[in-house]
């Protein structure tokens, strides 16, 4: 796009290389930062669910868990489990949500749409100190200033927070590894999170960092004025697209319609700059803070689309790059989303097996056929005749069953037994829907459903950030990668016919949604991934995974050619390193190349 994105000279590295090394610091003066505009919550709240660090942590803990994105992508977070939930019975409500549900949280007052009194950051350079989320040390966070628009790089500033842990053994560092953990979502604490996954002789060696992208969390967020009440009513329209019962996309196009304008009328000087190309611009910025000549980089889910274009842009800055889980680069906006209804259809045996194996608790079948057939009679039940709970504004209707089936199909701990979980919550799911169809519903089915849409809310709730951040973000990049269609017969169409080829989502992934109703276009059309010549990337992928399918990955390593190695794995769920029982032949492949550089020869498939 004609921008100057080429490294910079050896003095400034130098320079920038001194400031970063220096000694951590406990406090430290900390910018001037556009979250001074944010207002505060009024009214009491539940501490166990809005202390400053818990809820943003389980967010990123969750990538600890198990299957972790996106928070999904695109509005999704990259896991499936919540150490927060009542007696470990909410799993995996994949998805990073924006908003807050605590008891007692009134109002907020929202950034402004970056009207020209924004003060700049004080700086763009990295003063290290404590980190917002309230994540300990040896974590610590800066924030850095960058451009709002790269086409005029000094015009204004937006902030971006970032984050890093210092490599563990200074005397075996490589350097840094840059880490994002999907959505597109928060990563600020990812870098602790994966303390515990990565093997010790890789946190040995490499300083972890992650920010959050520009337009999400502590860095300077976007919101389009949506409170608690609505995010829960709205759920349906908000993570997937569900049609009506019937099909109709009525109320839909009215949401995309409303949130066209709500975020525009929120966030509008925001919104035309928020892209994965520009938030690889910013990792650069980053990079040059941290006076580092090449970082090395691993990323999930849309991490792996955000890694592949920052390579594309800055190829020289690049050492070694592992991505998990990845999207196809050529299929953008509408069509990535159109994808979900594909991969669920690729996860679909291992659930219903699950349910075979567990026909005495969820009672749909004793075979796959049967699973599948009774499945998708219980959610048409549930489209006729919908059930409302006291304890959740969300409708317990055929779409809810299929998004939290779906969303708890990102993670295989949602169908294992353990001593927190004596019944998986995916069985849980299925047995409640059951009962509440058949207007026996206990007491523990009701807590359980509620807790599934109002938790999905509450659990990415930070303290200081709009309430439908984390919701509204994914849109945002979604429109400002790639135009979306604007026609309504397009989703109309796609719609009908995909509610028939893949049942299981019900047509919800071709269905219409706000940036058919952007105030904004992409200015034109992105970088575009390819192969550069030099072999450094590394692709993991499970097989069935239900949010990036194999053939997305399949995609990423053809648009590659040989600068990549894919390493497949027998395995369902979204997330290789992240998986609940992690395969030893693809962590090993992992493991050797970050820190050896044996990059496979060939591409290999892990039983």
């Amino acid at each position: 796009m004609g921008l100057p994105d080429k490294p910079e000279s050896p003095v400034v590295v130098e320079a920038a290389k001194q400031e970063y090394h220096r000694p951590l610091e406990s406090t430290g003066h900390r910018p001037t930062d556009l979250r001074a505009l944010v207002g505060r919550r009024r009214g009491p709240a539940d501490p166990a669910r809005c202390s400053s660090s818990q809820p943003y942590l389980s967010w990123v803990a969750s990538v600890i868990q198990t299957l972790r994105d996106d928070q999904y992508r695109f509005g999704m977070r990259v896991d499936g489990s919540n150490p927060r939930s009542r007696r470990g019975r909410k799993l995996a409500v994949g998805a990073a949500v924006a908003g807050v549900v605590c008891a007692g949280v009134a109002t907020t007052a929202y950034l402004p749409a970056l009207a020209d009194s924004t003060p700049r950051p004080a700086t763009s350079t990295l003063q290290w100190g404590p980190c917002p989320t309230g994540t300990p040390a040896p974590q610590q966070c800066a924030i850095l200033g960058v451009p709002l628009d790269y086409t005029r790089p000094d015009s204004r500033l937006i902030n971006v927070e970032v984050s890093r842990v210092p490599a563990a053994d200074l005397a075996k560092r490589k350097g840094v590894l840059m880490v994002n953990g999907g959505g597109p979502g928060p990563s600020l604490d990812v870098p602790t999170a994966f303390g515990s996954l990565l093997p010790k002789e890789i946190r040995d060696s490499y300083d972890l960092v992650a920010f959050d992208p520009r337009g999400i969390g502590y860095s300077t967020p976007i919101n389009c004025g949506r409170d608690a009440d609505e995010l829960v009513r709205d759920l349906q329209y908000s993570v997937l697209s569900f049609p009506g019962a019937n099909g109709s996309i009525r109320n839909n196009v009215a949401f995309a319609k409303r949130m066209g304008k709500q975020c525009a009328a929120n966030s509008g000087g925001l919104l035309q700059h928020i892209s994965t190309a520009n938030v690889a611009r910013d990792m650069d910025r980053i990079r040059q803070s941290l006076g580092e000549r090449t970082v090395s980089y691993w990323g999930i889910s849309w991490g792996t689309y955000l890694g592949s274009l920052y390579r594309t842009l800055f190829p020289q800055t690049i050492d070694r790059m592992v991505i998990d889980s990845s999207v196809d680069p050529n299929a953008r906006g509408y069509d990535d989303f159109r994808s979900f209804a594909r991969a669920m259809e690729d996860r679909w045996p291992d659930l219903a097996k699950f349910a075979v194996a567990n026909n005495d608790t969820v009672r749909l079948g004793s075979t796959p056929a049967q699973v599948r057939r009774n499945y998708l009679a219980l959610a048409a039940k549930l489209d006729r005749h919908p059930v409302t709970l006291a304890e959740t504004k969300a409708p317990i209707n055929g779409n809810f069953l299929r998004l939290f089936t779906w969303q708890l199909s990102y993670s295989d701990a949602s169908m294992i037994t353990s001593s927190d979980t004596p019944v998986p919550a995916m069985a849980q799911l299925w047995k409640a829907a059951r009962d509440a169809a058949a207007g026996t519903a206990t007491a523990e089915d009701r807590s359980f459903l509620a807790e599934q849409a109002n938790g999905l809310i509450a659990e990415a709730t930070m303290p200081g950030v709009p309430q439908d951040n984390l919701l509204s973000a994914g849109w945002a990049f979604s429109c400002g990668d790639e135009a979306w269609p604007r026609d309504l017969q397009t989703y109309a169409r796609n719609t009908a016919i995909d509610r028939a080829r893949f049942p299981l989502t019900a047509g919800a992934p071709a269905n219409i949604a706000p940036c058919s109703a952007w105030a904004v276009q992409p200015s034109g059309p992105g970088p575009k991934v390819r192969s550069l010549g030099t072999r450094n990337v590394l692709i993991l992928q499970n097989e069935r995974d239900p949010a990036t399918p194999l053939d997305g990955a399949q995609r990423m390593r053809r648009a590659m050619g040989s600068d990549a190695a894919l390493v497949t794995v027998d395995a369902g769920g979204h997330g290789v390193l992240i998986h609940p029982n992690p395969n030893a032949c693809a962590i090993g492949a992992m493991t050797s190349y970050l820190l050896n550089g044996n990059l496979p020869a060939k591409d290999e498939a892990c039983s």
